[in-house]
């Protein structure tokens, strides 16, 4: 292992993957090792002070996305303030969404796979470098107002609708989502005007993207306006996946340093149409998409729309402003075992 020997654990103790035969199993294989588990965002930052002050050299976290975004914000945070080195981090499958592990490669979900993860990175894993988004504070692998916010906002209303019923196993994970777009997201895309957004360049590089690659000829000058028009989803991302494997940001690692700005006005027949190659990102039609690396970006919408970051809702904006963190992370990358 490339930093120190110490390994913490930070699962989310409310994830549906994270039972108590789950965290026992975790706790016996550490091997000096700690585990935390974090059942409100409130912990965090104790959590993160915790790890930095221990001298970790790793840190790996299950709960999905957001649990990840959460504690690699915070522990960032406090290694800044102590004037320490970040340790690494590193994703276990144990939530909903994960769209890093299809970046880095975790085992599947379940004990034996966690396991395995975690016998794997104290015997030969690798690692790999990564931006993330900075937006409000936190450090994302991916950030997005509009559509998938809302799908994200769906979910978990059918999820919470569904509780205590025979379905509630059914509203949960991939199934959930599907539940929740069928029923509430693309009926309601099929009579919801689009949402006017404006984009500026505020960063030092900014270009405009076509399914072959980087058009260098279209770069953009810093404060020039990006894009203007109405769309349905205008996101933001450092990896080419969202949850579930979906490779909704194609052009994602196309240039280091800079993150895929996709903005779509894709409906519901477009999407039920186009599915397959929606998801495995080779689908592209300029009529209903415009893709960008950017370094930092100003997005205005009007009206305000749902919000999301690392796969977890912060309710409705119309403004915000992200950027490309400078120093990347230091990944687990179990694809290089």
């Amino acid at each position: 292992m490339s930093l120190g020997a110490r390994i913490a654990v930070v699962v989310n103790g409310n994830a549906k993957s994270v039972t108590e035969d789950v965290i026992s199993s975790i706790d016996k294989i550490l091997r000096g090792g700690d585990l935390f588990v974090s059942r409100h965002i409130s912990e965090a930052p104790k959590i993160a002070k915790t790890i930095v002050d221990g001298d970790y050299g790793t840190v790996l976290t299950g709960g999905g996305d957001g649990t990840f975004t959460v504690m690699v914000t915070e522990v960032m945070k406090a290694a800044y303030f102590s004037h320490k080195r970040p340790p690494r981090f590193g994703l276990l499958k144990l939530g909903t969404g994960n769209a890093l592990a299809w970046v880095v490669g975790p085992s599947d979900l379940g004990k034996r796979g966690v396991s395995a993860d975690i016998d794997r990175l104290l015997r030969e894993a690798g690692s790999k470098e990564v931006h993330l988004v900075n937006i409000e504070g936190y450090l994302a692998p991916f950030a997005g107002l509009g559509a998938d916010a809302q799908i994200l906002a769906d979910y978990n209303a059918t999820k919470k609708s569904l509780e205590g019923t025979a379905l509630e196993v059914a509203g949960r994970g991939l199934t959930g989502y599907g539940i929740a777009a069928v029923t509430r997201s693309l009926p309601a895309f099929l009579i919801k005007p689009l949402t006017h957004v404006t984009v500026i360049n505020e960063g030092s590089e900014a270009y405009f993207v076509d399914p072959q690659g980087v058009h260098k000829e279209r770069q953009f000058r810093q404060g020039e306006l990006l894009f203007s028009g109405k769309v349905r989803l205008a996101a933001l991302s450092t990896i080419p996946y969202y949850g579930f494997g979906m490779r909704l940001f194609p052009f994602a690692m196309e240039r280091p340093g800079l993150m895929n700005l996709r903005l779509s006005s894709v409906g519901s027949p477009q999407f039920l149409t186009h599915v397959p190659g929606i998801w495995n990102g080779t689908y592209y039609d300029s009529k209903y998409l415009s893709d960008f690396l950017v370094e930092r970006v100003k997005i205005r919408c009007s009206p305000a729309v749902e919000f999301q970051i690392g796969g977890d809702p912060h309710g409705l904006r119309d403004e915000v402003t992200a950027s490309v963190t400078k120093q990347p992370i230091e990944l687990v990358d179990y694809y290089e075992s």
